[in-house]
């Protein structure tokens, strides 16, 4: 079993043990298990009574599984939540964690295609068992497709430079590897190349996965299954999954919420109480022992009656 501090070393620990704050007796979803840190963290607080269920869609977590009666491990993508609760005859839950971070293993494994910093295959998928690559995706999305893309996922400055020098450049250059995809956009790459090539990553990994639809499934479903008095801790990564998180427990939508025009309250209430009022990040500490802490931003917010 591999260690789950190389595997990736949970962020901001301490803190979704206090916000969460974990009940002897209740059940809990770690909706991202990865190498099972905050997984081992809400155990250790729960008594015989509590359990805990644990997603991951990514087949190398499954290695890091708890062996233990009170935990439920569920190989399968988090925004299927609902379903495989229900399957195991568990309709209601006292918390649910998601850190929505991809695991350091999975950016150190160079054949999974994550990172900028090794040749490998152009894949990027967190659930091997999904047929579309990233290699796949560059090769078939129209160019007006890979211009959003990049533009809304990446907030690549030349987003329509990139999309068109790919469109143009994919019928005569390979496109498999990450080496043959630097290659082919090399030209193009503006400012500070690592930044640069991290933005159309991220793009590239967030399309592959489908993880903002997949985060808005979870939310969503998150809302139907925990209790009044119950917490929902997201930890995100990036301004477009911490703004959709903000607005789901402020407003209890993903959208800019209608206001009744005589009393001015919202026409659809909300279903959380923010518990941050803004979001908790990585301490010093924390900071010089895991650098991937620094983007790290926890929400946390309290299931209303």
């Amino acid at each position: 079993m591999e260690d789950e501090q190389q595997y990736h070393l949970p962020v901001l620990l301490q803190e979704v043990v206090q916000l969460l704050p974990v009940n002897p007796s209740g059940t809990y979803v770690d909706a991202t298990f990865g190498g099972g840190g905050h997984s081992r963290a809400i155990l250790e607080k729960l008594n015989a009574d509590g359990r805990l269920v644990t997603f991951d869609q990514d087949e190398d977590a499954y290695a890091n599984r708890i062996d233990d009666p009170r935990v439920l491990f569920i190989p399968q993508n988090f925004r299927h939540l609902q379903r495989f609760l229900r399957l195991h005859n568990i309709t209601a839950v006292d918390g649910v964690l998601a850190d929505l971070g991809v695991s350091s293993h999975q950016f150190d494994t160079p054949e999974r295609g994550f990172s900028t910093r090794f040749d490998g295959d152009l894949d990027m998928r967190m659930d091997q068992r999904q047929p579309l690559t990233a290699a796949q995706l560059l090769q078939t999305y129209s160019e007006q497709k890979l211009q959003l893309l990049f533009q809304e996922y990446g907030e690549v400055t030349n987003a329509k430079t990139l999309a068109h020098t790919i469109y143009t450049q994919r019928r005569s250059m390979p496109l498999r590897t990450i080496a043959e995809f630097k290659r082919m956009i090399h030209p193009v790459v503006k400012g500070n190349p690592a930044k640069y090539l991290a933005q159309v990553f991220q793009a590239l990994r967030i399309a592959v996965n489908d993880e903002m639809g997949a985060l808005k499934d979870l939310l969503t479903q998150s809302a139907a299954i925990i209790k009044p008095g119950g917490r929902l801790a997201i930890i995100t990564f990036h301004s477009l999954e911490d703004r959709l998180v903000k607005n789901f427990m402020k407003l209890g939508s993903f959208d800019e919420v209608e206001y009744d025009e005589i009393y001015g309250t919202p026409t659809t209430p909300p279903l959380f109480t923010p518990i941050t009022k803004k979001p908790v990040t990585a301490t010093e500490t924390e900071l010089k022992q895991n650098s991937r802490s620094r983007s790290a931003k926890l929400r946390v917010a309290e299931r209303l009656p």
